[in-house]
């Protein structure tokens, strides 16, 4: 059963066409069983055993096939709806294929591109400790405020115990000590002393620092930037794909078997009635002319010339032929 839109005749023009017959042909080693050795008469031969009936009101299409093996004939059969189906999915040049082709090539290098920033935008921050710019900026600023809330309240601290104490005191000594560390946490966080220039973090450092986020979030945010619209491309050629997909498989005529392919239940040729009758009838006809050529014979004077002849060729027979005489 074909859709509408596919003609019985361009159909029957597949199923005949030399790509279909030389599969099935190759398919079922057609050749040793014709014993053909060229695929021309093979093709020739396989076509004269087939019949492809359509009819132009239901659209139905008839595949019979007549062979010595009544199972090889159903093969036949079943080998021309495969090929058909195979055919017209190969051959499908619709605007959904195209689509779908392209698709799949845009995703494959949308694919390949976004693997690649992804991987730059990973080595990247790995190097450098950036997770988000932004977060990491704002928690860099609230522990700048921190640490420098700490440090003048130690400094007041301090101010306030030398006023009691001497240098050397145990108390003022912490106090002085922890202003110490706090002003190098502040100057490793703020970058004193380093150059912006965006180059990996030192061994002793966890985060980058102040100086240092303008410009990796520079960079940061431009391979971020990349990765998100590969992602959305990507994202949008694959849903277009996935409908190009339902399109062109739509598109498709599809083959529907109605029956399928069956060995026969008798044979087609010969007719015995026919076989019968014709025997019947030669071995009447032989058996009337024999009497009449006996009678004849008998009635015949031994010098007729067709007499004198079918002698002389008996005897020739039994000279030449010793066992045929006994």
């Amino acid at each position: 059963m074909m859709n509408t839109r596919t003609p019985g005749a361009t159909t029957i023009g597949i199923l005949s066409s030399r790509t279909a017959l030389d599969d099935i042909i190759n398919r079922l080693d057609l050749r040793q069983v014709y014993h053909c050795d060229l695929y021309f008469d093979a093709r020739r031969r396989l076509l004269a055993q087939t019949t492809f009936t359509e009819d132009k009101k239901s659209g139905l299409i008839t595949i019979s096939v007549l062979d010595e093996d009544r199972n090889r004939a159903r093969d036949i059969a079943a080998a021309y709806v495969d090929e058909l189906d195979k055919l017209l999915n190969r051959v499908s040049a619709s605007s959904a294929r195209r689509e779908r082709m392209f698709l799949e090539q845009r995703l494959k290098s949308i694919k390949d591109e976004l693997d690649a920033s992804s991987r730059a935008l990973g080595q990247f921050s790995s190097r450098n400790a950036t997770l988000d710019i932004q977060k990491q900026g704002q928690a860099t600023v609230e522990e700048a405020s921190r640490l420098e809330g700490e440090l003048i309240a130690a400094q007041s601290e301090l101010s306030g115990l030398k006023a009691n104490f001497a240098d050397d005191n145990p108390r003022v000594r912490a106090v002085r000590a922890r202003i110490n560390e706090l002003q190098s946490q502040m100057r490793k966080l703020s970058g004193e002393g380093e150059i912006a220039d965006g180059s990996d973090l030192k061994s002793d450092e966890m985060f980058p620092s102040v100086r240092k986020l303008p410009l990796l979030g520079f960079t940061y945010y431009d391979l971020y930037r990349q990765v998100t619209v590969q992602e959305n491309i990507y994202e949008t050629l694959t849903k277009q794909y996935e409908l190009a997909k339902v399109q062109e498989a739509k598109e498709v005529p599809p083959i529907k078997v109605l029956d399928e392919p069956v060995p026969a239940e008798k044979k087609s040729s010969p007719h015995r009635l026919t076989i019968v009758f014709l025997g019947t009838w030669i071995g009447a006809l032989v058996g009337i002319s024999s009497i009449i050529v006996a009678n004849w014979w008998k009635k015949t004077d031994a010098s007729h010339p067709a007499k004198t002849l079918g002698i002389a060729f008996a005897r020739l027979i039994r000279h030449r032929s010793p066992a045929v005489a006994n």
